[in-house]
């Protein structure tokens, strides 16, 4: 019922990425769709005005008679080809605001917080980093003592991919030969990036621009590899388009609902790999030592990163502030500077992020928190990682969506 939807779909999105370098993150599907795609030259009110019609006709069949993953697909493609027409919307020179144009491309809305919430996390941090100068300036100063020698940095990285795939193959099946390899760049908006091949295979790549501080050894190790990204594009892969023949799932489209699904489930992917103490064991027992670093500092480390990790949502309203043209450019390198306690470079590079990527930043921390809260609702909590794990694999195989997990 669905399948000549889908092929129609895929045919789009390829069509659209000839418009936009980001908008495909991954295919894997028959060559001669996106040869058909590149040929074609659709201009780019022909792809809406098509997209809009799937819809149309997707929102005239009830698949309410259908399995629940039927019923899933159904609401997946019509999500999907919403946050289509939004795209090129935007591309044709549409404007939304930060939270619309959030809404219409990932399917959710992150909440606000105000400066008064930030401060009083910043005022317990300011009680835990000694020295003289600013907040931001001590924290700097602290996390100098904890960055990954750049020429330990692969042993390092490797170190906590294994540890990572160790534990998720204890509790995920994939399929024979599945892999990634790594390559370190430079010049990037962002720290790391997976790039799905298809057949269980990945790219990964690090940016190796800034600082890589010890906690990105196991965040990245995760988030990309084991169980994030290359995990959960796997498994939609051997699930839905070998088993099921579900085309859709052969392409990515970055600026869809799909990609809070990935970089939520891959943030809390982190935790439910390695629980809060158990990270801070592995670091101090391995990673520490093979960077060169104090053993001994794994555990105060773990506690700032901790306290930090509160104002996450700060990057969120410095990105909502700058791109509804609120504030200028150097107004939002001050906010992160101040509110998420980036160094200056850093706060830079994510500015070049929200002219890159935008509204997508809502993804990391609102995706991470609709996964967990979702996950743990079916309980699926730390004292239960049997439980965790089950419904984690299951979320990752399957196509729910944003919407879904408020559910």
């Amino acid at each position: 019922m669905l399948n000549p939807f889908a092929e129609a779909y895929v045919k789009l999105a390829l069509a659209t990425g000839r418009y936009d370098p980001d908008y495909i993150d991954a295919y894997y599907g028959p060559p001669e769709w996106k040869l058909e795609a590149e040929a074609a030259l659709l201009p780019l009110d022909a792809i809406q005005a098509e997209a809009r019609t799937l819809i149309d006709s997707l929102q005239a069949l009830d698949p309410s008679g259908q399995e629940e993953i039927v019923q899933l697909r159904h609401h997946y493609l019509l999500k999907q080809l919403a946050a289509m027409v939004s795209r090129i919307g935007m591309l044709q020179g549409m404007t939304f605001s930060f939270d619309e144009e959030s809404r219409l491309l990932y399917d959710a809305v992150a909440p606000h917080y105000g400066e008064e919430h930030y401060q009083k996390i910043l005022d317990m941090l300011d009680g835990t980093l000694p020295g003289e100068g600013s907040l931001a300036a001590r924290y700097e100063r602290f996390k100098q003592g904890f960055i990954i020698p750049i020429e330990r940095l692969d042993l390092v990285f490797t170190t906590a991919i294994r540890e990572a795939r160790k534990r998720t193959m204890a509790h995920i099946e994939l399929p024979p030969g599945e892999h990634f390899d790594i390559e370190y760049v430079t010049g990037k908006s962002w720290s790391g990036y997976n790039w799905y091949q298809g057949n269980a295979r990945s790219l990964i790549q690090v940016n190796t621009d800034l600082p890589v501080y010890i906690d990105r050894a196991i965040d990245l190790a995760s988030h990309e590899g084991y169980p994030g990204h290359h995990v959960y594009s796997t498994l939609l892969e051997q699930h839905l388009v070998l088993e099921r023949g579900w085309v859709e799932f052969s392409i990515y489209p970055l600026f869809s609902p799909q990609s809070l699904i990935a970089e939520g489930s891959a943030n809390f992917g982190i935790d439910v790999a390695f629980s809060r103490n158990e990270r801070v064991d592995f670091e101090r027992e391995v990673l520490f030592p093979l960077a060169g670093l104090d053993p001994s500092m794994a555990e105060d480390y773990n506690v700032v990163e901790d306290m930090v990790a509160e104002l996450s949502y700060a990057g969120n309203e410095a990105a909502l502030q700058y791109l509804n043209g609120e504030i200028e450019e150097a107004e939002a390198v001050n906010w992160l500077v101040t509110y998420a306690l980036m160094p200056v470079e850093h706060a830079r590079r994510r500015v070049r992020f929200f002219d890159q990527y935008r509204s997508y930043v809502i993804n990391y921390n609102l995706g991470k928190d609709l996964v967990r809260r979702y996950i743990e609702r079916r309980g699926g909590t730390p004292s239960n990682p049997t439980r965790r794990w089950e419904l984690f694999t299951t979320l990752l195989s399957s196509p729910r969506l944003p919407s879904g997990l408020t559910e």
